[in-house]
């Protein structure tokens, strides 16, 4: 995978985390809940817009996420909704996206040691990203 592929990758990864947090936030009324919400959306927003300036920096054609995926995501978070919006349900969807995300993260930080530092150090800050969201979710359990 060469580092435009990679930073695509790394785009539409945290524009899914966009997704999934917006859609997510419909389904609570608790303040707090929605603060954390909001902040890890905002992070999410900082590295999706870091990417994007690389992206267009280097003339890539940027990609959306494919309407598949973004509506299998959407049913997804639906279904698992559906009789339970506690802030437990929503943080135990949220962590495993998270979780699936580091695990993505992680494989393209070990499988591709030429990866120019600026691209290097967003994916080490999207992997940061979500191990941090993990914990701060664990309390909403």
């Amino acid at each position: 995978m060469k580092e435009i592929e990679i930073l695509k990758e790394i785009n539409q990864n945290s524009k899914m985390g966009m997704d999934s947090l917006s859609t997510i936030l419909k389904k609570t009324q608790d303040s707090d809940f929605k603060n954390l919400l909001n902040s890890q959306h905002d992070e999410y927003q900082n590295i999706f817009d870091r990417t994007q300036e690389l992206l267009v920096k280097n003339n890539a054609q940027m990609e959306d996420t494919p309407t598949i995926q973004k509506a299998m995501s959407w049913m997804g978070i639906q279904f698992n909704t559906a009789n339970d919006t506690s802030n437990s349900k929503l943080s135990e969807l949220l962590i495993q996206g998270n979780d699936m995300g580091i695990v993505k993260g992680i494989k393209l930080l070990n499988n591709h040691s030429f990866l120019d530092n600026e691209i290097k150090n967003i994916l080490s800050d999207f992997v940061r990203l979500q191990e941090k969201n993990i914990d701060d979710l664990k309390k909403f359990l």
